[in-house]
């Protein structure tokens, strides 16, 4: 089948790198020109946590040309009305976008092209772009670790939903669900958690969950984010083989203090991540922490859930985007009254 990574960044240049090692065939389309460039040169440099160069076929979305039975959309979904729109030309007949984003973006994706063509992939490790066709994987080179949640939001075509499955499969660990709201849940809780306080801190996940404050600012988001959850009706299923529910909710000060010496191992194999967001702060652009941590408040505000933290990690995030704050660990001090 035609495939195509569109919005292949860091994330996406790491999966194409290892579909294409794979032997298949596949295409990485980004706007950023230096990248372009540099994969065309010297082909996909992956380092970090793996070290191998694969050659590649990438493509500035001018360049493209073709239709694909399957475009995995990794773009940031600040705009996914228009991004989808401009890609339908590009569809065969069957065709599906597989939305590998962060949040909720399968009901945008749907609302373009219909649920019948919309997958939704929830990813579970990370990776940061260095440039120039270099991209460092930030996440343990482990099966367990590089892991995929998949589910369908319609009645999608088997034919090419079991191809996407095994595309991912060269890489890591896909797990098919049927509740995939809650799996999408899973993976906004720790995206919440961690990614939104790291664009606020600019700092590691590592070193949110080392420092006793942070780890109480992530512990509180993933409470928040459990709570309503529940509130909603929202059934958040296990991550990489772990109930994080089970192991990090709380209700008694004992389980509270459990779930407090948990995280820094919890996280450990990812601890070397940093939002991918700080990089569009430190270009001047907006992030998707609305995409994000807002998503948690939106659902909080339905259903009458207090989420305090989460609505004060949306403000300094916003205030960094308006040039009133930067991305900085001084930020804490923001934060503190909550703690």
């Amino acid at each position: 089948m035609k495939v195509a990574i569109f919005g292949a960044g860091a994330m996406g240049t790491v999966l194409g790198a290892y579909i294409a090692k794979a032997g298949y065939d596949i295409d990485l389309i980004t706007r950023n020109k230096s990248h372009i460039e540099g994969l065309k040169k010297n082909g996909a440099v992956i380092s970090g946590k793996t070290n191998f160069t694969q050659k590649v076929n990438a493509f500035l979305p001018d360049e493209m040309n073709k239709k694909y039975d399957i475009i995995l959309l990794m773009t940031k979904q600040l705009d996914n009305e228009n991004v989808v729109k401009k890609l339908v030309p590009f569809l065969t007949k069957k065709g599906v976008i597989c939305t590998m984003q962060n949040g909720l973006p399968e009901l945008s994706v749907s609302e373009v092209i219909g649920r019948d063509k919309t997958i939704g992939c929830a990813m579970s490790w990370g990776a940061s772009m260095i440039g120039n066709g270099h991209v460092e994987l930030t996440s343990e080179e482990d099966r367990e670790v590089l892991t995929f949640n998949i589910g369908k939001f319609g009645e999608n075509d088997d034919e090419i939903f079991d191809y996407i499955v095994k595309l991912l499969s060269v890489m890591g660990n896909v797990t098919i669900e049927e509740n995939f709201i809650g799996a999408r849940w899973a993976k906004l809780l720790v995206n919440s958690a961690f990614s939104g306080p790291s664009a606020a801190l600019n700092a590691t996940f590592g070193e949110l969950a080392k420092n006793r404050k942070t780890r109480t600012i992530v512990q509180k988001i993933i409470k928040e984010c459990i709570d309503v959850a529940k509130a909603s009706n929202i059934k958040i299923e296990p991550i990489q083989g772990k109930d994080i529910v089970k192991i990090l909710d709380y209700n008694n000060c004992i389980k509270k203090r459990i779930s407090f010496m948990i995280i820094p191992f919890a996280i450990k194999k990812h601890r070397l991540i940093k939002s991918s967001m700080i990089n569009d702060l430190q270009k001047g652009r907006k992030c998707e922490i609305e995409a994000i941590n807002g998503i948690v408040t939106q659902y909080g505000y339905k259903s009458n859930t207090p989420t305090p933290v989460n609505d004060e990690i949306i403000k300094i995030v916003k205030d960094i985007e308006k040039g009133k704050l930067k991305s900085s660990w001084s930020n804490l001090k923001l934060l503190e009254h909550l703690i």
